[in-house]
């Protein structure tokens, strides 16, 4: 009887908690469908005073410029997302095997550019001059392909995995490659999830590289373009040939709804990866034993 009142009590403030922690999405959700004077007089509500849609109709004035978005964002992520997992897989697997004689200037070497950043402009002349990634849809993905926070992530995982099950594998002529893609990387699931997705929504989330690296306005991924267009209704808003448009047209710019509107398109499909990647979380940091 004990037991089960504390597994309630559990299960009531773990829904307690998840109640607040969809709070703030209901919230943006219902002020991006809210009317602009509505939230200009009453703030922000759960539910909409005034149900109005114009904060969409104005991003979708150019429907086919969002879709290209979408694709372009889409396109980075996932193949962004695959390369980058496999080469920090590739960079983490020798730094954690004590045999790889150039284990500790390799770590030392990969901790460096974590800790100084060469500058802005050294890096755009690698990217433009050296690497050609100037409007390529590359530019959005190259940049971004070895973090070192990940690699030190993975390898610290790796570290784990005990190395009898290596050397065994070896020992019956597995080579590091077969180790790696046969061996380490099914008991590696989880941290290869977490990495993955702290990875794709790297690549997600990113506006600065098409701003810096692109001139075409075709391959702006979703983010760049979302974040145009919201600069655009803001300067308009506050403008005073902004504000001639708006009393001639007898409207007002939804400027709030837009910042919500935008919150929504771009955090929408994203957050569809959670419930592939959940069910990794929940299972042991080492999975499998060793038989003695």
């Amino acid at each position: 009887m004990k037991h089960k009142l504390y597994g309630g009590l559990i299960y009531l403030i773990i829904l307690v908690f998840s109640l607040f922690c969809f709070l703030p999405f209901l919230l943006i959700l219902s002020s991006s469908f809210t009317n602009e004077e509505s939230i200009l007089q009453h703030g922000y509500n759960l539910f909409p005073r005034v149900f109005d849609l114009s904060a969409y109709r104005l991003l979708f004035l150019d429907a086919g410029r969002i879709l290209n978005g979408y694709k372009i964002s889409i396109f980075v992520t996932v193949v962004g997302t695959i390369a980058s997992l496999t080469i920090t897989a590739l960079l983490a697997y020798p730094l954690a095997l004590k045999r790889v004689k150039l284990r500790k200037a390799l770590n030392l070497y990969t901790l460096i550019t974590l800790l100084i950043n060469g500058g802005i402009v050294p890096w755009y002349i690698v990217c433009v001059r050296y690497l050609h990634l100037q409007d390529n849809v590359f530019a959005l993905i190259v940049p971004y392909l070895v973090q070192a926070w990940n690699v030190f992530l993975l390898r610290s995982f790796f570290q784990t995995i005990p190395e009898e099950i290596t050397e065994s594998a070896k020992i019956d002529g597995a080579g590091e490659y077969r180790i790696l893609f046969s061996i380490v990387a099914p008991l590696a699931k989880p941290a290869l999830a977490t990495v993955g997705l702290f990875i794709s929504l790297l690549y997600w989330n990113d506006w600065w590289l098409g701003l810096t690296l692109l001139n075409k306005t075709e391959l702006q991924p979703l983010q760049l373009l979302l974040r145009t267009i919201q600069s655009n209704v803001q300067f308009i808003s506050t403008s005073a040939q902004g504000a001639e448009i708006i009393r001639a047209t007898g409207g007002r710019l939804p400027s709030e709804g837009i910042k919500m509107a935008v919150c929504i398109l771009t955090i929408g499909p994203i957050i569809f990866v959670y419930p592939f990647v959940q069910r990794y979380f929940i299972k042991g940091l080492t999975i499998g034993a060793v038989k003695g």
